[in-house]
């Protein structure tokens, strides 16, 4: 029974890493990492072994962001069963933090794949902390803080409810307990506790943190058809490791069956899907791309052209818009006259009411990018610069222009329950002292006049974890909205635009709610795709959305292909929704469909 019990359980480690200047700086590496163990001895580093909880920045009193990072993390049960973290938080180069002196910073999380940061927990000691343990006593009904400041003396405190911030009793002198480690660690870690946990729970926390393979390929084992075209209609169902499925093509074999009479046939088939090899296209940044009267339509930021005019490729299919020989059309150039002059960035095709939009910014002589709307005419050309109207700066309700000081950019569009919105990212004062950070907002608009506001701006983000303002870059931008029947998720960006490190985010909130209060959306603590994610894509980012011919949810993003600086390059994968529902945007080729699972078989009864 003993051995049977071990079996059933699992353990998880928490730690940081060491800095490993130009590879994983310390933005990155003060964070939460995590890695489970099935055995006790060897432990799998989640997510790639990148972070996974990052400590929030704080906001100075002149609206600018003091970045943070933590130490010594230590994961224990709630007095519910549920699963607090406790760590010393630290500035983002690794000093101590003047904030949290004599605090340590508490998250709850009921999975471990959401977080919820509490806040500073006060032991009411003015000393820096420099190592924390925590441990619900089940008999007294109290939570024991045992800790050492930087001189080595230890203390201990109580408290009732942990999340009352400032409950915790006087700190009186503690001895810290020797708690569990392991020798095996992954690479870089620096060692906080291991908790003990069920294996099922591990297993399932393992599979959510890590890439989805592909383990079965099923099709069905018996068709009744008449012709060549109802078999060629019969999909495959891809499944992954975590049950996960899509739906896949299959080119069926079917030389062999006489379609004039009835008559029963084993053929086989391949399961193939469409492959867009990494880069499609060099020098094109923020990718956009839209089917529109049954073409395909492609457009970016041309970097090649040092971001200026607004290029478009046609095709009929998604890989003529990259194949050798394509051509391009400028519909928007530099005019000085009429104040277009630089930073063409990010331009999007969106359906607004029945009309095709073009949203972008760019600037005048003085750089200072700016939202801009642009409305194909009835019945035009989308290739056709003469198509389109005039583009119009985005207004705010009032009429004045959505900024008067500071920038606006990387404008993006949607609609959930009948109503549409707005989202964009906006910045004060950069490249200064008082520097904002890119932060995102979201507002309502008329679909009759989307160029103006019709709800006051409200603020959805700002970059205040490590991967966000990594090395100073301190950006949310890019934002791309997917609606599904119950979920809205906004896809946004942050960390260097031109970096290794850039890294896609995720916001989420239920369809029906009140979208323009900050309080219904959940942002992921940690990235949703970055430079660990994809072997040979380095700074993945600023994406949108678009559907194939099958009607699979596609992603289009910049990457680079060397982690030194280099061009931006467009790339295309499939979207891929868990068991759980939660979009995953890092379906490699090989992940996606493996190969050996190509080759399936069915009986098929041809009937007349």
């Amino acid at each position: 029974m003993e051995n049977d019990k071990t079996i059933r359980k699992g353990k998880i480690l928490v730690y940081t890493r060491t800095p490993l200047q130009g590879l994983y700086s310390s933005h990155l590496a003060y964070s939460i990492h995590m890695a489970y163990s099935s055995d006790g001895n060897t432990y799998k580093a989640l997510n790639q072994n990148y972070g996974i909880v990052f400590a929030s920045a704080t906001i100075s009193q002149d609206n600018t962001i003091n970045e943070k990072g933590l130490k010594k993390p230590y994961l224990f049960y709630t007095a519910d069963g549920k699963f607090g973290i406790v760590a010393v938080r630290i500035n983002a180069d690794g000093s101590d933090d003047r904030e949290s002196k004599g605090k340590v910073l508490l998250w709850l999380s009921e999975d471990l794949y959401y977080f919820k940061e509490i806040g500073l927990i006060n032991l009411h000691m003015d000393t820096y902390v420099s190592e924390i343990v925590c441990e619900y006593d089940y008999i007294n009904k109290q939570y024991t803080l045992i800790w050492k400041d930087n001189d080595g003396r230890c203390f201990q405190n109580t408290m009732e409810d942990i999340t009352e911030l400032d409950s915790a009793s006087d700190a009186k002198p503690g001895e810290m307990p020797v708690y569990e480690t392991v020798l095996s660690v992954p690479e870089g870690a620096v060692k906080g506790n291991v908790l003990e946990v069920d294996a099922c729970f591990g297993n399932d926390l393992l599979i959510k943190w890590s890439p989805l393979v592909n383990t079965e390929i099923k099709v069905p084992e018996y068709i009744r058809a008449e012709s060549k075209d109802q078999i060629n209609a019969v999909t495959a169902t891809a499944v992954y490791n975590d049950g996960s499925a899509s739906v896949k093509q299959v080119i069926w074999d079917t030389e062999s069956i006489d379609f004039s009479k009835a008559g029963i046939y084993e053929v086989s088939g391949t399961v193939v899907q469409d492959v867009y090899p990494f880069p499609l296209a060099v020098g094109y940044a923020d990718p956009n791309i839209i089917q529109w009267n049954g073409k395909y339509y492609f457009i970016a930021t041309n970097d090649n052209t040092d971001g200026v005019g607004l290029y478009v490729r046609e095709s009929d299919t998604i890989m003529g818009l990259f194949s050798d020989g394509f051509k391009e059309y400028v519909i928007l150039d530099r005019n000085e006259e009429k104040g277009f002059v630089q930073t063409f960035w990010a331009p999007e095709f969106h359906v607004i009411g029945d009309e095709l939009y073009i949203l972008f910014a760019v600037s005048g002589k003085i750089w200072g990018p700016q939202s801009h709307i642009m409305k194909l005419k009835k019945n035009g050309s989308i290739i056709d610069p003469d198509s389109w109207e005039e583009p119009i700066r985005v207004m705010k309700m009032d009429g004045t222009y959505l900024a008067t000081e500071g920038i606006t950019l990387d404008m993006t569009y949607f609609e959930a329950c009948n109503k549409a919105y707005l989202v964009w990212s906006y910045r004060l004062h950069i490249g200064t002292p008082k520097d904002t950070g890119s932060m995102l907002y979201i507002a309502t608009i008329d679909k009759k006049e989307p160029w103006r506001l019709t709800s006051e701006p409200v603020l959805l983000s700002r970059p205040l974890y490590g991967w966000e303002n990594n090395e100073h870059t301190i950006n949310n931008e890019g934002p791309y909205a997917i609606v599904t029947e119950d979920k809205v998720y906004i896809t946004y960006s942050g960390g260097a635009a031109g970096g290794y490190s850039y890294a896609l985010g995720l916001l989420t909130a239920s369809k029906g709610a009140d979208l323009l209060d900050s309080g219904s959306w959940v942002k992921n603590n940690a990235p949703v795709l970055s430079y660990y994610s994809l072997k040979g894509e380095y700074g993945p980012g600023h994406n949108t959305f678009f559907r194939d011919k099958y009607g699979n949810l596609m992603i289009a993003y910049h990457a680079q292909e060397t982690m030194k600086r280099s061009p931006r390059c467009t790339a295309i994968r499939r979207v891929h929704f868990d068991k759980c529902g939660i979009p995953r945007f890092d379906m490699s080729v090989e992940r996606d469909l493996k190969h050996e699972l190509t080759r399936v078989k069915t009986t098929v009864e041809i009937i007349k």
